[in-house]
């Protein structure tokens, strides 16, 4: 059985789940976008799973936070290089964890 989630509901279950602080407001819906533009591409519906969404992303703020978990991280280009990247903005870099 399958659900069809907002945006909103997308949080919210992260909320519900006691996740919330695991990315920002911002990155939750960054992931939810890049979740909804993968379903789009391969015509596969994905199943929300909260915890696995936790352990295979990571949320940091800018890319000095990043390099201090991965120091071999140069630049930008590094990083795209490694992984996948969701997001990468001025405070918000969503990548996936390697």
């Amino acid at each position: 059985m399958k659900k069809t989630i907002s945006e909103n509901g997308f949080v919210r279950e992260f909320e519900n789940m006691n996740r919330a602080d695991q990315f920002s407001d911002y990155g939750l819906r960054q992931i939810f976008n890049h979740l909804e533009q993968l379903e789009d591409e391969t015509g596969d519906e994905i199943e929300l799973d909260v915890i696995a969404i936790c352990c295979e992303l990571t949320e940091y703020e800018s890319l000095e936070e990043l390099q201090n978990d991965y120091s071999d991280i140069e630049d930008e280009d590094d990083l795209y290089g490694s992984t996948a990247v969701i997001c990468f903005e001025d405070d918000c870099i969503i990548i996936a964890t390697f």
